[in-house]
């Protein structure tokens, strides 16, 4: 993997982990059908790099979490009941989602998937309420089934939310708040067993690293301008239409 392959993938990791369109879905189906093969290290750090993204862009927000405490133990509390479902579900099936990322027809189905759901949220959210265990619990079941390539974490999230009656930036800001420990922790579940950057250009590390922070950071605040507009449907239909491209290829192989 080159230096400007790795900034291609950073900068794809970056715009696509925050939009709801999966960014392990763009990863999987660039990787198949460019060859862009990407260690599981590089992963990591690509990930590490639009952790940063959020962390920087909703810094406040964190410190608020620690510094107002009755408001802040109420809203780790809640972040930790999403976490348990998504914990179950992504350790459950994590054989059958990883399997997935070599099928590319399966991404295609998820996308779609996902696409359908946006709409869904988007027609029938009735912002209403602060959000609760159940509606967290519910947004972290979202979460956990968002492992599959193909089916958008923030997509997932974020709908949930609507759909559980959340405000439209409420909804964005805990899906966002709850990727924090999401994505550390399936990072040190992955980087444990196999992180090392033997082989890589440290350069294209860095690079496609920042590249991920960067564009990721910009991804965050885009979504919030669509958001408050209360548009979900343009991302559906990217995903319908990338899926449609996907099949095409697949058929015509």
């Amino acid at each position: 993997m080159d230096f400007f392959t790795a900034i291609i993938l950073g900068a794809i990791q970056g715009l696509t982990e925050w939009l709801p369109v999966s960014s392990s879905g763009h990863l999987a189906l660039a990787q198949h059908y460019f060859g862009w093969a990407a260690p599981v290290a590089f992963d990591v750090m690509l990930h590490f790099g639009t952790l940063l993204a959020v962390i920087a862009y909703f810094w406040r927000d964190i410190k608020g979490l620690f510094y107002y405490r009755a408001k802040g133990l109420q809203y780790l509390f809640l972040i930790v009941a999403a976490l348990i479902p998504t914990a179950v579900i992504g350790l459950s099936f994590k054989s059958v989602f990883e399997s997935m990322y070599s099928q590319p027809l399966l991404i295609a189905v998820a996308l779609v998937i996902t696409g359908v759901f946006l709409i869904v949220a988007e027609r029938f959210s009735q912002p209403s309420q602060e959000p609760d265990v159940g509606s967290a619990f519910l947004v972290g079941l979202a979460q956990g089934v968002a492992v599959a390539p193909g089916i958008s974490r923030s997509g997932a999230t974020i709908g949930m939310g609507l759909l559980s009656g959340f405000k439209r930036e409420e909804a964005a800001r805990f899906s966002f708040l709850l990727a924090i420990p999401a994505v550390i922790g399936a990072a040190a579940l992955e980087g444990v067993k196999s992180f090392t950057l033997a082989g890589l250009d440290p350069l294209g590390v860095i690079a496609g690293t920042v590249a991920a922070a960067v564009v990721g950071y910009w991804s965050i605040g885009f979504l919030y301008g669509f958001l408050k507009r209360g548009k979900l449907s343009p991302f559906a239909y990217y995903c319908f239409a990338l899926a449609a491209v996907v099949f095409a290829a697949e058929f015509f192989r």
